[in-house]
């Protein structure tokens, strides 16, 4: 499952039951371009056991000031509530994967 993540509906997906997996992007960036994609298909992948947000940080500044996001893309990795893994940059899906698999 795929949502739009902001700073008002952040804390209800992060406390939910299935792991969060939130993509911090921009229009403007180039690398996001190339990660947004294989989130899209990794979403699609794990849907039922992540829910996959995408947070544009032009709208949505409050969020990346709140984890200290000073380069996108930046994947964020939550369970339990809890930030428990953060990528900064462009990756592969089989290195963004096994990010995954480690959720569940």
């Amino acid at each position: 499952m795929e949502v739009e993540i902001t700073a008002k509906n952040l804390e209800t997906y992060k406390n939910g039951e299935l792991p969060l997996v939130v993509d911090l992007w921009a229009t403007w960036c180039g690398p996001c371009k190339m990660v947004g994609p294989i989130i899209s298909e990794l979403a699609k992948e794990y849907d039922g056991k992540i829910v996959v947000g995408k947070c544009d940080v032009e709208e949505n500044d409050d969020v990346a000031i709140d984890f200290g996001v000073r380069n996108i893309p930046t994947i964020l990795f939550f369970k339990g509530g809890k930030l428990v893994d953060k990528f900064v940059g462009a990756a592969s899906k089989d290195v963004l994967d096994a990010k995954f698999k480690a959720l569940l």
